[in-house]
């Protein structure tokens, strides 16, 4: 026992001679001179040391807010995923920059406020109306469309309504180089649609030069926008409605009225033209046609004839006698080839005969003729 005494002076006298350790949280096994067997020591807690600072236990309700946390942070994550349809592109900006294009498809974008997406329709046809407001308004108790009061190139007034087809070319000029595209349009083809009228006079405005016009008015359109950065592509420009000021439509109705008068006629004289002449054509073809079939026919028999009686006279000089009779002969079965009902009797038994002649209609019946 004096022994191990000793042996824990030597001990503690050592101990005094070190530096002192940090400051931990005092145990009750901290004077023991002997070392703890394993399995009832403590795992150490905080920053790895054996005598470091441990952090307290969060416990359930700290499980519970840690939990939530990074489930809010997973939904915020997740809501990046976007899908593009097939007639849309997607323009991504990261802060408030443009960063790239993405087609058709799923995709996933940083959510905001990191990124944010636009999906422009780019294959929609857009349309554009240009008009004075209302589709109609009352002018003098009559309703007249209520377009917009344009200048002709001789000085007259006419009021036009029309609308514009148009589609989205680049989608980032379209959302970020314009702040109101729509309103941007209309402004844009109602200054294109003026100048375009007043180059022409006012018949052709409101008569036969209205798709003249229109196509100038979309080329003049394009160029406008094209040169405002736009991102947009004319499709057609047409027409709703042109009419004269109410002052003088009287005139012009009629004027519109004779000219189609005029084309009516027109189209029909032409279409009576049309059905003549080709019938004509075809009637003198076949006259000569036929005359030059009987031309043909004709001197074809009259070269056969000839040279028929020039191989007949050539018989005749060496043979008269006998070349008059055959021609006789041949003379007389022509004859009477076709003869129906006749009988030949020589010189003296004709003279000896009664001559009889039966009537004709008891000739067609021969039963009357029996009756009788």
């Amino acid at each position: 026992m004096n022994w191990d005494w000793d042996k824990l002076q030597e001990k503690k006298k050592k101990q005094q001679k070190q530096p002192p350790r940090p400051q931990r949280p005092f145990f009750e096994d901290d004077d023991e001179p002997q070392e703890e067997p394993r399995a009832r020591r403590q795992p150490p807690r905080g920053n790895g040391g054996g005598d470091g600072f441990r952090l307290p236990s969060l416990g359930n309700g700290g499980r519970i807010v840690a939990w939530g946390v990074a489930a809010v942070i997973g939904l915020w994550l997740l809501s990046g995923i976007y899908i593009v349809n097939p007639d849309e592109v997607g323009v991504v900006m990261r802060f408030g920059k443009y960063d790239r294009t993405v087609g058709p498809g799923p995709h996933y974008a940083l959510p905001m406020p990191v990124e944010t997406v636009f999906k422009p329709q780019v294959s929609r046809v857009l349309r554009a109306e240009i008009s004075g407001g209302n589709r109609f308004a009352r002018r003098g108790g009559e309703p007249v469309a209520n377009g917009i009061d344009m200048l002709t190139g001789d000085e007259n007034i006419v009021n036009v309504q029309f609308s514009v087809q148009y589609r989205i070319q680049d989608p980032v000029l379209y959302l970020f180089n314009v702040l109101n595209p729509t309103e941007m349009v209309r402004s844009a083809a109602e200054a294109a649609m003026r100048e375009v009228i007043g180059n022409n006079k006012i018949e052709a405005v409101i008569t036969d030069g209205k798709l003249q016009i229109q196509n100038d008015a979309a080329v003049l359109l394009q160029s406008l926008l094209d040169s405002y950065g736009a991102g947009i592509s004319v499709i057609a420009v047409q027409f709703q409605g042109v009419v004269p000021p109410p002052e003088v439509s009287a005139a012009f109705n009629d004027v519109t009225n004779a000219r189609e008068n005029k084309n009516r006629f027109i189209n029909q004289a032409e279409a009576y033209r049309n059905e003549l002449l080709p019938k004509a054509r075809g009637e003198a073809a076949a006259i000569l046609n036929e005359a030059n079939a009987y031309k043909a026919t004709r001197v074809n028999r009259a070269q056969g004839d000839a040279a028929r009686f020039e191989a007949l006279l050539e018989q005749y000089r060496q043979a008269p006698k006998v070349t008059e009779q055959r021609l006789y002969y041949e003379a007389m079965e022509d004859i009477l080839r076709n003869a129906t009902d006749k009988v030949l009797l020589d010189a003296g038994a004709a003279g000896k005969m009664l001559p009889y002649m039966a009537l004709p209609e008891l000739r067609q019946d021969p039963q009357k003729m029996e009756k009788r």
